[in-house]
C-alpha cells in the first residue's frame, strides 16, 4: 500500500508541480490563449496566486513525507489541493467546460489525504 500511495504522491506532485509552476510562468494573457480561458475571469495576481497554491502543494505531498519531517503535512497538503480542486472544479462547470480534469485530481488528491492521515 505504502508503494501505490508513493506513486499517487509522485503523479500528483508532477502534475500539480507541472500546471502551477506553468501558472507562474506564463502571462495570463497567453494562459488564456492557450486553451485556459478561465484565467480571463481572474486577475494576473489571483492566477500567480493559484500556480503558486500548487508548487506549494507540490512540494508539500513529497518533502515531507519523504524527509519524515513534520509528516502530517503531506496529507494537509494533500487535503488543501482537493479544495483547490474544488474551486477548479466550480469554475470550469460555471463555464461550461469539461470538469473532468480537476474531479480527477481532487479526487486522487482526497483520496491521498485520507490514507496518509
Amino acid at each position: 500500500m505504502n508503494v501505490a500511495l508513493w506513486v499517487l504522491q509522485g503523479f500528483l506532485a508532477v502534475a500539480f508541480g507541472a500546471a502551477g509552476a506553468l501558472k507562474l510562468v506564463t502571462p495570463r494573457q497567453t494562459l488564456i490563449q492557450k486553451k485556459m480561458g478561465w484565467a480571463g475571469d481572474f486577475s494576473d495576481g489571483q492566477v500567480k496566486l493559484i500556480g503558486l497554491a500548487e508548487v506549494l502543494g507540490a512540494i508539500g505531498l513529497v518533502v515531507p513525507w519523504a524527509t519524515g519531517i513534520l509528516p502530517v503535512l503531506t496529507p494537509a497538503a494533500a487535503l488543501c489541493l482537493a479544495v483547490v480542486m474544488g474551486g477548479a472544479l466550480a469554475v470550469h462547470l460555471r463555464r461550461k467546460e469539461p470538469p473532468f480534469p480537476p474531479l480527477i485530481l481532487g479526487i486522487l488528491s482526497a483520496a491521498l489525504a485520507v490514507f496518509r492521515f
